[in-house]
């Protein structure tokens, strides 16, 4: 896999994604949970919320890149605050 640029970075996304599956995997299993209705009015579960949490925050980093010069870090902490949003509200 020579193609790809592995930095610590790259790493560490791949890591946090499968240790986050894996968390809700095991929460999945012990607790088992019903769909709740949000904001979206849309039934959703915590794997949906996930889903919806991790394809927002690849937009909002698309977007920081291709809009802005300034660290990436500054789309982390929007990404933060949209995940809580979404796991509060959705």
């Amino acid at each position: 896999m020579a193609w790809m640029a592995w930095t610590v970075p790259t790493a560490l996304f791949f890591v946090f994604i499968t240790a986050l599956l894996a968390i809700f995997t095991v929460l999945a299993v012990k607790y088992p949970e019903t769909p709740r209705i949000g904001m979206l009015r849309i039934e959703t579960t915590r794997g949906d919320r996930l889903f919806i949490t991790l394809l927002g925050s690849a937009f909002i980093n698309l977007a920081w890149l291709g809009l802005t010069n300034v660290t990436q870090w500054g789309a982390v902490v929007i990404c933060l605050i949209y995940a809580f949003a979404v796991f509060r509200w959705v």
